[in-house]
């Protein structure tokens, strides 16, 4: 058995053998041309060498740096414009010419980066003698040249951007030097009191005087207690009955309303209500009372001058008035609250003082390196406009020592190089030779760029990858007669051909398990077999035993029943909804295999998927699944439409169909993908059209698929399949 790359580039020599024969022909007539070309003439080589050179006596680095940069150069640099112009002017050949005969040889450097040797080799070959050597001697001299124009050059370029830098580098030092002094005018006394220790003694003082404060206030609260105690009134309160009793008119009032309840009581019980003096007395009562309260509201709220009296005003202590003892501690005790108040404004800033110094102080640290920051940048930008100037200092010193960083170490040598006459049985053998190389690897690459499975070790390798079921290998089929729209059917139920589908079957059982009821059998191009393979998977299951159906749910193409002997109904297409109702009507049985049924497609129709979708196509589904041990569903390609999408549903499992030569590689493997992350019921797949599958075919006439085409060959003869 050939192994699978050999079997994958006959495939490919049989497709495109005549693309390999003629890039063959078109490496073989190259080299004859290359052949009966006539002998070159004598061509002369001459050589030169460059030095690298510095100057005698160097007093800046700068000028230093130059000359080590000159030493630095490229096959570019010696083969720029204006020494390719210089040479064109002097010898009138093409630039490109020049360019493409010239070699340029640099030393080579060290592990530390020094160069072995000072010396560039340079070469040039021309058919004149004279010409090679004024070649190079004019490109070494514009070489020389070039190198000292581009050192003096870069000098005054360094010279031009440090005047151009200077301005704005002094700018930047000023700034930060006025920077540093704005600061201190602002935050150096602070830092200054922090490091002398005024800092840490003002809030020494501040807390000091706080515990005073605090000292004062205990005593003040507890003859505030005492007082409380005495008068059982606090301190608004004691103040709001100060204020009522040191009004002069409640006073007067009370002594009125005093009287007038005098006279009214040992009057009650002499007279009754309705005696004119208790009329007269109550009323005058009624007015002295209105008064009192009209005053005690005007006292309590201000009366416009004045602060209202905190607190709220009880009757009690409206009508009560002190006595001269709890009059003078009731003053007391309002002078011991407004004392106790001020002290407690005090504290309240002594503390906000000291809050204040200590956030001061806090923030000393900051403002020292803030300080230290303004200066190390006014140090460093002092840095910077102090090397500008040296370095100004050292380019301008540098000007009377660059000089090119070239010399011409070696003048022109030439040297005749006359070459031995070609072989022309050598370059037609070698043109032989690759004209066979690149034939076959055209013929190898035209068939990788195909992008289908070559050999069914390809199918069988991927299917492993992805963890699928390899269902079977199945080959290619004879049939025993001719007709239109056939493809190839085992009728014989001697046929050898059966048993491979019998292993097809009961590996479907084995794997699928005796659930597995409806199959769906599909593909992802036309072409690989799906019918046939659904056909003769339909009668290896009859010949078992089982009654068995076929249904032909691929309504875009026509119907291939004629193969298994059986009529397409010709006015299904044109109410294809009326022949699925009818159960008698699309069922049809296969005359020449027991147990065998089926549905032909009433196709091509429109609006397949409609149709594929309908009640009648579900109801019809649901009976044969009661009514019959086996249906296989014949659908439409995944790669053409979804039509098989929507009858998965129907099926318990999904069958796909590979075919060598017409699968390609990358639908196929996308389409599994697809498949197992879905988790449709992918049972397995099969490779239909396999090789080397050990069947000795009955003598008869027989057919087998052209792999060229999506037909059967019959005697020659083409037919769709």
């Amino acid at each position: 058995m050939a192994p699978p790359i050999v079997k994958r580039y006959l495939i490919a020599f049989d497709k495109y053998k005549w693309i390999g024969l003629a890039s063959f022909a078109l490496v073989v007539a190259g080299s004859t041309v290359v052949a009966m070309q006539p002998n070159p003439p004598a061509t002369y080589l001459a050589d030169a060498a460059l030095a690298y050179t510095g100057p005698p006596i160097s007093f800046s680095a700068i000028g230093s740096e130059i000359q080590q940069k000159g030493q630095t150069l490229t096959e570019a640099d010696l083969l720029s414009e204006p020494i390719i112009r210089a040479l064109v002017d002097k010898t009138k050949l093409k630039p490109q010419q020049l360019a493409n005969t010239i070699a340029i040889e640099f030393p080579k450097r060290t592990k530390t980066g020094e160069l072995e040797s000072n010396i560039i080799e340079i070469k040039y070959q021309d058919t004149d003698r004279t010409r090679a050597a004024e070649v190079l001697t004019t490109m070494m001299q514009e070489a020389v040249k070039l190198s000292g124009e581009r050192n003096t050059g870069q000098l005054k370029s360094i010279i031009n951007k440090i005047n151009e830098r200077l301005p704005a580098a002094k700018k930047q030092l000023e700034t930060a030097e006025q920077k540093l002094e704005q600061y201190d005018r602002i935050e150096r006394p602070a830092i200054l009191a922090a490091e002398n220790g005024s800092l840490l003694n003002a809030v020494t003082v501040s807390q000091n005087q706080q515990r005073q404060i605090q000292q004062t206030l205990i005593g003040i609260d507890a003859q505030i207690r005492s007082l409380q105690g005495k008068l059982g009134l606090d301190a608004n309160q004691a103040y709001v009955w100060s204020a009522l009793s040191a009004d002069p008119i409640l006073n007067n009032l009370r002594g009125q309303i005093f009287q007038l309840k005098a006279q009214i009581e040992p009057l009650q019980k002499e007279v009754r209500a309705e005696y004119p003096t208790m009329v007269q007395l109550r009323r005058q009562l009624e007015a002295a009372q209105k008064l009192f309260n009209e005053r005690v509201a005007e006292v309590v709220s201000g009366g416009g001058n004045a602060a209202p009296l905190p607190g709220r005003v009880t009757d009690q202590l409206a009508r009560n008035n002190l006595d001269p003892a709890r009059q003078d501690l009731a003053n007391q005790l309002v002078a011991l609250q407004t004392q106790r108040d001020t002290l407690i404004q005090q504290l309240g800033n002594e503390s906000r003082q000291e809050a204040q110094l200590r956030q001061q102080y806090a923030q000393i640290p900051n403002k020292q390196l803030e300080r230290s920051r303004l200066e190390q940048q006014i140090i460093l930008k002092k840095a910077i406009f102090d090397q500008m100037q040296v370095k100004l200092t050292d380019a301008r010193a540098a000007e009377a020592e660059t000089v090119s960083s070239l010399s011409i170490a070696r003048p022109p040598r030439v040297i005749a190089d006359i070459k031995p006459p070609k072989s022309v049985p050598v370059t037609l053998a070698a043109g032989a030779f690759f004209g066979l190389v690149v034939g076959g690897g055209v013929i190898f690459l035209l068939g990788s760029l195909e992008g289908t499975f070559k050999t069914k070790e390809d199918i069988r390798d991927n299917l492993k990858q992805k963890e699928v079921v390899l269902l079977g290998e199945l080959p290619l089929l004879p049939v025993d007669n001719y007709a239109k729209n056939i493809v190839p059917v085992i009728i014989s139920p001697d046929s050898l051909y059966l048993e491979i589908y019998e292993k097809f079957r009961s590996n479907l059982r084995r794997v699928g398990g005796s659930d597995v009821k409806v199959v769906l059998v599909t593909s992802t191009g036309t072409g690989e077999g799906k019918t046939v393979s659904s056909y003769n998977l339909g009668i290896a299951c009859a010949r078992a035993g089982k009654r068995t159906l076929i249904i032909e749910t691929d309504l875009r193409s026509p119907s291939y029943c004629e193969s298994l002997g059986v009529s397409i109904d010709s006015g299904a297409s044109i109410e294809p909804l009326r022949y699925y109702a009818s159960l008698s009507d699309c069922i049809r049985l296969v005359p020449e295999v027991e147990n065998l049924y089926i549905v032909p497609s009433p196709g091509p129709v429109r609006n397949s998927a409609a149709i594929l979708e309908s009640s009648e196509m579900r109801r019809l589904m649901e009976d044969v699944r009661a009514r019959f041990d086996f249906v296989i569903m014949d659908s439409n390609p995944l790669g053409l439409s979804n039509d098989a999408l929507l009858v998965q549903p129907y099926s318990d499992g999904i069958i796909m169909v590979a075919r060598p030569n017409y699968t390609q590689e990358n639908v196929f493997s996308e389409a599994i993908d697809q498949l197992l992350e879905s988790e449709m019921g992918l049972i397995g797949a099969i490779v239909n059209g396999a090789e080397d599958i050990p069947i000795v075919p009955q003598p008869s006439t027989t057919a087998t698929l052209d792999p060229e085409s999506d037909k059967v060959a019959v005697n020659g003869k083409g037919v769709r399949s």
